[in-house]
C-alpha cells in the first residue's frame, strides 16, 4: 500500500470521516474492451489491459496459464487468476485481503484509497464484486481504470456487457458491491494490481482443441445436461462422462479411450474430429437406457451402445465391454479423414477393433463373437463377393443383412492386418477414393489380386480355420 493510501487509513482508523475525502480524476486511456466467454471474465480482463500493452494474450491464453481442470466447466477463481498473472509476468504481490465487518466503512475507504492511488499512477486493477446489488447476486470480475472527481463516479470495463466500455458506477455502490460476505466478522476484498513486468508473448497456439475450448465445452454442458452423479474427465478430442466410480471412468478414459486414439492415429487418423465429442458411459443396462432417454430421447436399437450425430455424441452401455466403445471411436475420426468413406470399410474397420490389442506397438483386431455366423454363412455358400459387398450403398449396408455384411467387412480387414496390408490398404482407398469410391479396384491392387472370384475362396479357406474362445 502506498505512504497516501496508508495514511488515509489511519486517519480513518484513528477519527473516522465526517465526510468523503476529495479523490483526483484520474484515467487510463486507449484499453480495448474485450467481451468474456461464459465465466471468463477474469480473463477477459487480463485480456483488455495486455490488449493495451501490446501483448496479444487474449482470454483463452491466461485460463491456459491458470492450470485450471478444464474438466471443472468453469473459469478462473481469485487464486487461479492471480496465479496466471503471475505467471505471465504481472508484479502481483497479493490478490486480496480481509476486513473486518465492525469497521467496513474505513475498512472499504482505506481499500479505495489504495485503488485510487494506483489509478493515479496510471495502474489499472481486476477487482472482484457482486454483479449487482439484487438478492444472490453472483460474483464478477471487472477492470477498474478511473475516476471522475466531478460525479463521484468510478470508470470500469465489464467484459459481460456487449458496449461495456468505460462504463460509470457511483463510487458508494461500487464500495457496497465490492466487499465479498463469506463470514459475520470479516469481508473479502479482492483486487489484482496490473502492475507489467517483464511479460512475454503469448505462446504459440496448439494443434487441436485448447484446455479453454474444453472448459467452455464442459461449461454448456453442464448448463443443459443434469450431471449429478457423473466423473468428466477431458481426455482429448473426447471429453468422457460416466457414472461409474470415479476411479472406474479414469481408468477407463486412459486404458481404452486414449489407448484406441493414440493406436488409431498413429497407423490411419492425421486429423481429429472438427468437432468435441462426448462419450457417456453408463455403467449398466437401465442407467443406458434411462439416460439414453432422459438426455438424448432416444431409445437405444443396440443393447451395447451407439454414435449419436445430432448430439455429437457417444453413448455406451460399458457393462457390456469396451469393444463398442472403440469401435464407435474409429468413426468420427474416419469422419474427418476420409468423409467419402463407404460403410462397408468404415463398419469393417470399426468392427476389426471390437475385440482389440497390440502387436508391436500397433493396435490390432482379435477374432470375435461375429465369426462363428460368418462361418456358417461361407459353408451354406450365402456370403456375397466382395464386388457385391463394396459396391453396397449405405442403406444397402446397413438394411441388408447387418450379421453377414458386418462379419463380411470385418474379416476382410482382418485378413488385410494378418498380410499387414490394412494400413497400406487405408492410405490408398482415401487417396483414390474419387477414382474408385468403392474401394474394390483398390483392394485388387493391394492385395495383388486379379481373380477376385479366386480370391474370395482363398479368404474363405482362411476364416474358416480362425478360431474363436
Amino acid at each position: 500500500m502506498k505512504a497516501s493510501a496508508s495514511l488515509v487509513f489511519l486517519l480513518i482508523a484513528l477519527h473516522g470521516w465526517a465526510e468523503t475525502p476529495a479523490y483526483r480524476s484520474a484515467l487510463i486511456e486507449g484499453v480495448p474492451h474485450v467481451k468474456q466467454k461464459p465465466d471468463f471474465c477474469g480473463e477477459a480482463c487480463a485480456e483488455m489491459y495486455l490488449s493495451k500493452l501490446g501483448k496479444k494474450i487474449n482470454q483463452d491464453c491466461v485460463f491456459e496459464q491458470s492450470g485450471v481442470d478444464p474438466a471443472l466447466g468453469r473459469g478462473c477463481w481469485t487464486a487461479e487468476l492471480a496465479r496466471a498473472l503471475r505467471k505471465i509476468g504481472f508484479k502481483l504481490d497479493r490478490s486480496g485481503s480481509e476486513v473486518k465487518a465492525a469497521t467496513l466503512a474505513a475498512g472499504m475507504e482505506a481499500q479505495w484509497a489504495a485503488l485510487h492511488a494506483d489509478l493515479l499512477a496510471g495502474v489499472p486493477s481486476i477487482i472482484c464484486t457482486y454483479f449487482s446489488d439484487a438478492p444472490n447476486t453472483t460474483e464478477h470480475f471487472r477492470l477498474i481504470l478511473g475516476y471522475d472527481r466531478e460525479t463521484d463516479v468510478v470508470i470500469y470495463h465489464d467484459p459481460a456487457v456487449d458496449d461495456g466500455a468505460y462504463l460509470k458506477m457511483k463510487r458508494p455502490l461500487f464500495l457496497k458491491l465490492w466487499p465479498l460476505k463469506y463470514t459475520e466478522q470479516s469481508r473479502s476484498v479482492i483486487r489484482m494490481r496490473l502492475e507489467p513486468g517483464e511479460i512475454a508473448d503469448a505462446p504459440p497456439a496448439a494443434e487441436g482443441f485448447s484446455k479453454a475450448d474444453f472448459a467452455q465445452h464442459v461449461l454448456a454442458l453442464k448448463e443443459k445436461t443434469p450431471l449429478k452423479g457423473f466423473t468428466i474427465i477431458v481426455q482429448p478430442p473426447f471429453v468422457v462422462l460416466g457414472d461409474e466410480p470415479p476411479e472406474t471412468v479414469r481408468m477407463r478414459a486412459t486404458g481404452t479411450v486414449k489407448w484406441a486414439v493414440d493406436a488409431l492415429r498413429k497407423d490411419f487418423f492425421a486429423k481429429d474430429p472438427a468437432d468435441i465429442l462426448d462419450i457417456w458411459l453408463f455403467k449398466d443396462k437401465t442407467s443406458y437406457e434411462h439416460h439414453a432417454e432422459k438426455i438424448f430421447g432416444d431409445t437405444p436399437t443396440t443393447p451395447y451402445g451407439y454414435y449419436s450425430h445430432e448430439n455429437r455424441a457417444l453413448v455406451m452401455n460399458i457393462a457390456t465391454g469396451g469393444g463398442t466403445l472403440v469401435h464407435e471411436i474409429v468413426h468420427p475420426f474416419m469422419r474427418a479423414n476420409f468423409p467419402q468413406c463407404t460403410a462397408w470399410f468404415n463398419e469393417g474397420l470399426g468392427s476389426l477393433y471390437e475385440q482389440s490389442s497390440e502387436r508391436g506397438g500397433h493396435i490390432i483386431g482379435l477374432t470375435n463373437w461375429r465369426l462363428p455366423a460368418l462361418q456358417k454363412s461361407i459353408k451354406a455358400g450365402e456370403v456375397p463377393s466382395f464386388k457385391e459387398l463394396t459396391g453396397t450403398t449405405e442403406r444397402e449396408f446397413y438394411n441388408a443383412d447387418k450379421g453377414t455384411n458386418y462379419a463380411e467387412a470385418r474379416y476382410l480387414c482382418y485378413y488385410l492386418q494378418e498380410k499387414n496390408l490394412l494400413v497400406k490398404f487405408y492410405h490408398q482407398f482415401a487417396a483414390n477414393s474419387k477414382d474408385d469410391p468403392t474401394g474394390f479396384e483398390t483392394l485388387k491392387k493391394v492385395l495383388g489380386e486379379k481373380d477376385m472370384d479366386a480370391f474370395q475362396k482363398k479368404w474363405e479357406e482362411f476364416v474358416l480355420k480362425l478360431r474363436f474362445r
